[in-house]
């Protein structure tokens, strides 16, 4: 049986056998069947290769036509049987409008909950609360907190770019810029937001979260002040007395600069001995001399610390949440627990 002989057998027995496919499975098994990478049209077509030259050219056009009619007679069953469908759970269900509804109060969700908190915190302590656009400048993300032009932070693989060559803030450190332009010293700010990240997601990473930005600047600030702020702060949150330390780290707005941690060891529970002890919460440190310059404070008269918190972090910390993901799904049953 010559190549365009079984074509025209496959589209006969194609269309005919369509007719009974009753289901969404159904109807996919047979597209796979006849039209799939390994289905029988396929096969057919492995032996254009032994044909001359028009006799491949007709065979081909015949293949093409029975590919595009099998495809159409697909498009009208999928239609008919999603009407069918509708149609049976139409005359299968039933719906009284003016039936009793169950209680569904809504509520917070708990990174709101936590922003929230952390805002009366701050704001009980002299803090004034400040925002800025998620769409930055390079200038404001970048420049104007010491980051030099090769810094790793501004590739690809961290930042998203516009392309007008803006960017999606990858910290709310940017409203730093901001307040110091906004408001003359002494002020006390925080900033909390949403921030973006251009990275893979998994159990403790996001592409999208928050964070809480804070920045003292004052006469004579040092890292005692900073480290009572971050006690006070902590110890509310958590509603303990909170044990930090302070770690030597890197960052181009702050010198000196810290990763602060909390010994989260809690009385009567299971107790964590040396480094297992403590846990990584924060990056800190007090405000580089450049970054008060580019603000337009003289830095040899201020001086100031600043911190950037994770809300979801802290969140999973409070209440014990081992996927970040969780507070991303909408999902009711995780929600509704808050």
């Amino acid at each position: 049986m010559d190549l365009l002989t079984a074509i025209t057998n496959l589209e006969r027995e194609a269309l005919d056998s369509i007719g009974v496919c009753d289901s969404k499975v159904a109807l996919e098994e047979h597209y796979h069947r006849f039209l799939g990478k390994k289905g029988e049209l396929t096969a057919i077509l492995r032996g254009l290769k032994d044909l001359a030259p028009e006799a491949r050219r007709q065979t081909g056009e015949e293949a093409n036509r029975v590919r595009a009619a099998i495809e159409s007679a697909h498009a009208r069953a999928r239609t008919e049987l999603e009407r069918r469908l509708i149609e049976e759970r139409l005359q299968g269900e039933s719906y009284d409008a003016l039936r009793p509804l169950p209680d569904l109060t809504g509520h917070l969700h708990p990174i709101t909950s936590m922003q929230m908190e952390v805002e009366q915190i701050f704001t009980g302590m002299g803090f004034q609360i400040m925002d800025g656009p998620e769409i930055e400048t390079d200038e404001n993300n970048f420049g104007r907190l010491n980051f030099s032009d090769d810094h790793p932070a501004r590739d690809m693989q961290d930042t998203i770019w516009t392309t007008d060559g803006n960017l999606l803030r990858t910290h709310t450190s940017s409203v730093q810029v901001r307040a110091m332009r906004l408001l003359r010293p002494p002020f006390r700010i925080i900033a909390p937001g949403r921030v973006f990240r251009y990275e893979e997601t998994d159990a403790t990473h996001e592409s999208t979260f928050h964070q809480v930005e804070g920045m003292l600047i004052d006469r004579e600030v040092s890292v005692a002040n900073l480290i009572h702020v971050m006690k006070t702060f902590l110890s509310r949150v958590f509603e303990r007395p909170i044990e930090v330390r302070l770690r030597p780290g890197y960052f181009p707005f702050v010198e000196p600069g810290f990763e602060l941690d909390i010994n989260r060891n809690l009385e009567g529970e299971r107790r964590f001995e040396g480094d297992a002890a403590w846990l990584e919460l924060l990056p800190c440190g007090l405000v580089h001399p450049n970054v008060l310059s580019a603000g337009g404070i003289d830095p040899k008269q201020w001086s100031g610390f600043a911190f950037g918190l994770g809300l979801d972090r802290l969140v999973m910390m409070k209440y014990g949440i081992e996927d970040i993901r969780h507070m991303f799904t909408g999902n009711l049953r995780f929600l509704s627990q808050f």
